[in-house]
């Protein structure tokens, strides 16, 4: 019996040029990447127990170790059913050479992929605006990104796209981040009495923290309106226009109880003489 079962496992199934592929290579290749999944399931569980990172480092650091792993594993299991690399990657030199110049692009996006990992200047679960776009990062791999916008369609970058390009993490250092809404009213107007109904508007709003609490700043005298901005915090970054809706709703209402009207431009036309 063990001798039908040592004949099977020597059997060859394909040859290729010098490398005989055996039954035994496909087993063992089978249990070596068994043994894989089961080492990346202990470190995953390992770094997500760790208490004093955030998930999107944690997430980071699996990701890094995850495709590190992968690349070593997929050498390993080229030696495993026969393949020779080095006679793989002498014979091929000058493919390699042209196949890089061709894909210098993709070759870039997975070094950004490699650099955002690393360096976590963007995390999943971050608000981030890039030319003009908003979205929350869903998931980063080494090549792409992907975005989720505030009308809930998915945009996936390439990693290039984050790292050559200015962008605006509203959450790389806190969740919570400071908006304004501003206003115009007309010259008549009470000045304090615009600053109060302004301050009451927001803290009539749940999304908006107490602390840091909110505040009135007068901007400017405008051609035909005294400029007035409210600022404060809100958490949830990505829905803050909602938010921003509702401090105008509350505000034109208050300004219509007391009577604090906010002016149309207005322009003077002059005839020319004939």
């Amino acid at each position: 019996m063990w001798e039908h079962i040592k004949d099977l496992l020597n059997e060859t199934l394909i040859t290729i040029g010098k490398t005989h592929l055996k039954v035994s290579s496909i087993v063992t290749l089978i249990l070596f990447w068994i043994v894989v999944a089961f080492i990346l399931k202990i470190i995953k569980k390992s770094i997500y127990s760790i208490n004093h990172f955030d998930d999107a480092k944690k997430y980071s650091i699996f990701t890094l170790i995850k495709y590190i792993l992968l690349v070593v594993v997929l050498v390993l299991s080229m030696e495993i059913i026969g393949f020779n690399l080095s006679v793989l990657l002498a014979g091929s030199a000058a493919l390699l050479v042209g196949l890089g110049l061709g894909i210098q692009n993709l070759f870039s996006d997975y070094i950004s992929g490699i650099v955002i990992l690393v360096d976590a200047t963007v995390k999943m679960n971050d608000v981030i605006e890039i030319n003009g776009i908003v979205g929350t990062v869903q998931e980063i791999t080494l090549r792409t990104t992907t975005l989720q916008t505030r009308d809930d369609k998915y945009i996936i970058l390439p990693n290039s796209d984050l790292t050559r390009s200015e962008l605006i993490n509203w959450t790389h250092n806190t969740k919570a981040s400071r908006f304004e809404v501003a206003v115009g009213v007309d010259y008549s107007s009470d000045v304090n009495l615009v600053s109060q109904l302004l301050k009451e508007a927001v803290a009539e709003n749940k999304e908006i923290l107490e602390t840091p609490e909110p505040f009135v700043r007068f901007n400017d005298f405008g051609d035909s309106s005294l400029n007035f901005s409210v600022y404060f915090w809100v958490e949830d970054v990505f829905r803050v226009e909602g938010v921003r809706s509702q401090v105008r709703y509350l505000i034109l209402e208050k300004f219509r109880q007391n009577n604090i009207s906010i002016p149309f431009p207005q322009r003077v036309i002059h005839k020319a003489a004939d």
